[in-house]
C-alpha cells in the first residue's frame, strides 16, 4: 500500500517534499514509508534526500506534571489561607512533591516556610510549568527562554525526527515489477520465463557467516607440546582418574603424612566416597616401613604411620599421582627403560586470584633407566624446552620431599627482560622407587610445569580467569590464532 501510494504520487507530482507530511495525509505509518523509501531508494526508482529536525518531547517527570500538574503548585493548593503546620503539609502530600514544591515555591515567592508555619505570601497562582508543557506536548511555540528553563528541570529532551524528500529516479516506473531469483520448471513449460526480469546477482554479498566447534588456547597449546613428547619418543599415561587416595598421591612419593600440603587447607578431600579400599597390601608395608624407620640408605621420618590417613580420597594435587602408579607398574614386570609423560588437570585448594586458580592443568614428563645422572636430566630438558623456543635455561637447587637433586628451571624471557621460573624437575628418591620393587640401579629424571603460564605468555593473557573458568569470554574461543611452539 505504501509503495503504491508513493510511486503513484511521483506520477503525477515532481516531487515529495516531506514523508513525515505524505505519511499523515496518506495515513500510512511513517516507519512503513521509511522503510519503502529505503527499497525504491535501493534499486534507483527514487531519489531520497535526508531531512533532520529537532523537536522537544516530555520526559517521564513532564508527562507526570503537563498530567497532575508541577509539584509547586500542587503543594501550594494543600496549604489553606490560614497556614498549616510543617508536619501536617509533609503528611499531606508526596515526599517527591514536597521537596520539590517547597524549592520552586520559595523561589516563586509564593510560600514563607517558618520553622514550625508555612503560610501564602499570594492568594493565587497560575501552573505555568503545567501550561508550557502542554504547548510543548501539543507541539506549539515556545520561546527559548521558556525551553531553557524547562530543561534545567529536566522535564523536556531534544528529539530528532529523521525524513525523506522524494524524486523520481534513473529507473521510475509508475508499478515496479517483482524480480524473480529463480528460473523454475514452470517457467520453462509455461515459456513465461521470456519476459520475466531476473534480480541481479550480488557477487560482493558476503554469505551467512560458517558456524562450527573452535578451539580453546589452551587445547591448542597442549596438541603442540603433545607433539613435542611424542616427537622426543613418550608415552602419554593414563590420566582418566581425577580422584586418587592419599596413598598414591602423598605416601607413594615418600611424603610425610604431616606434610603441611596435605592439610584440608591445601587438598581438597572427598565426603563420599572418603577412603579407599583397593591398595596393594605388600607395598603398602613397604612404604610404611620406610616412612617409619627408613631403608634403601635412608633413616626415615621416624613417626607413626597411619593407614587410615592414607586410605583418604583427593582430587589429585599433582600428576605425579599417576607417575608413582606408572613406575609402580613398571616395576612388576622385567624392567624395560620408559620414558612416560602426562597433561592433565590438577586441583589445589588455594585462594582464587590472577595468577591461580583452585584447578589449573600440570605437564609432566619422566624418563627412567639405568644410571641415569643429573646431567641427562639437564639434557632432556635442553632439548624439550628448546622446542618450546626456550634456549636460554639456568637451574637453581631446590627442596621436593619426593625428588633429591631437585631443581627449578628458569628461562630468560626477553619480553620481560628478565629470568622467569618455567618448571620443577629432579630425580625421584630410592625411598620411592626401591619399595616398589626397581632395581637399585635404575633412576627416573622428571620435570613439571603449567600449562596456563605458557599459554598466557604466548596469547598476551595476564588474568588467567580469563583464560580458563567460567568468566571466560567465548570470543576468545573464536578469535585465537593458531598456537606454533618454538617459532
Amino acid at each position: 500500500m505504501a509503495e503504491e501510494a508513493i510511486l503513484g504520487y511521483l506520477e503525477k507530482n515532481d516531487e515529495i517534499s516531506d514523508s513525515g507530511e505524505f505519511a499523515s495525509q496518506t495515513k500510512i505509518d511513517h516507519n512503513e514509508i521509511v522503510n519503502v523509501i529505503k527499497s525504491l531508494h535501493g534499486f534507483r526508482l527514487v531519489d531520497a534526500q535526508d531531512i533532520k529536525r529537532e523537536k522537544w518531547v516530555l520526559t517521564d517527570e513532564g508527562n507526570l506534571y503537563a498530567a497532575a500538574g508541577s509539584p509547586e503548585v500542587r503543594l501550594f493548593l494543600v496549604v489553606p489561607p490560614e497556614g498549616i503546620s510543617r508536619e501536617e503539609l509533609q503528611r499531606k502530600v508526596d515526599p517527591s512533591v514536597y521537596k520539590i514544591g517547597c524549592s520552586q515555591a520559595i523561589k516563586n515567592k509564593w510560600l514563607e516556610m517558618g520553622k514550625q508555619q508555612v503560610s501564602r505570601k499570594v492568594q493565587h497562582v497560575v501552573d505555568t510549568v503545567k501550561d508550557l508543557l502542554t504547548r510543548v506536548q501539543n507541539e506549539e511555540a515556545v520561546s527559548q527562554a521558556d525551553i531553557d528553563a524547562l530543561k534545567r528541570r529536566k522535564l523536556v529532551a531534544p528529539q530528532t525526527w529523521k525524513g525523506y524528500s522524494l524524486r523520481k529516479g534513473p529507473n521510475y516506473v509508475p508499478k515496479r515489477k517483482k524480480a524473480a531469483t529463480d528460473l523454475t520448471r514452470e517457467n520453462l513449460q509455461r515459456g513465461d520465463w521470456k519476459e520475466l526480469e531476473f534480480k541481479e546477482y550480488n557477487f560482493n554479498a558476503k554469505g551467512q557467516p560458517i558456524e562450527g566447534g573452535h578451539l580453546h588456547p589452551l587445547l591448542k597449546v597442549r596438541r603442540q607440546l603433545q607433539m613435542i613428547f611424542l616427537q622426543m619418543g613418550f608415552e602419554e599415561m593414563p590420566t582418566n582418574n581425577f580422584v586418587e587416595s592419599s596413598f598414591w598421591n602423598f605416601d607413594a612419593l615418600f611424603q610425610p603424612q604431616q606434610h603441611p600440603a596435605r592439610d584440608s587447607h591445601d587438598t581438597f578431600f572427598l565426603q563420599t566416597p572418603s577412603t579407599t579400599k583397593m591398595l596393594p597390601e605388600d607395598y603398602v608395608e613397604r612404604v610404611k616401613g620406610v616412612h617409619e624407620h627408613g631403608g634403601y640408605g635412608s633413616r626415615g621420618y621416624g613417626y607413626d604411620w597411619k593407614r587410615e590417613e592414607a586410605n583418604k580420597n583427593l582430587l589429585r594435587t599433582h600428576t605425579t599421582a599417576v607417575s608413582s602408579r606408572m613406575l609402580y607398574l613398571l616395576a612388576q614386570k622385567p624392567f624395560a627403560p620408559k620414558k612416560y609423560y602426562s597433561i592433565d588437570r590438577v586441583f589445589r585448594n588455594e585462594a582464587v586470584d590472577r595468577t591461580h586458580l583452585a584447578e589449573f592443568h600440570q605437564i609432566e614428563g619422566l624418563v627412567c633407566d639405568r644410571g641415569l645422572t643429573l646431567g641427562d636430566l639437564m639434557g632432556v630438558l635442553d632439548d624439550f624446552f628448546s622446542r618450546l623456543g626456550m634456549s636460554n635455561l639456568r637451574y637453581k637447587p631446590t627442596y621436593n620431599p619426593y625428588t633429591e637433586p631437585s631443581m627449578e628451571i628458569f628461562s630468560y624471557h626477553e619480553g620481560f627482560d628478565k629470568w622467569v621460573e618455567i618448571g620443577n624437575s629432579g630425580m625421584f628418591r630410592p625411598e620411592m622407587l626401591l619399595p616398589m620393587g626397581l632395581p637399585e640401579d635404575v633412576r627416573v629424571i622428571a620435570w613439571g610445569l603449567s600449562l596456563e603460564r605458557p599459554t598466557m605468555i604466548l596469547y598476551g593473557i595476564d588474568n588467567i580467569r580469563d583464560l580458563f573458568g567460567h568468566k571466560v569470554d567465548l570470543g576468545l574461543m573464536k578469535r585465537n590464532p593458531i598456537c606454533r611452539l618454538g617459532i
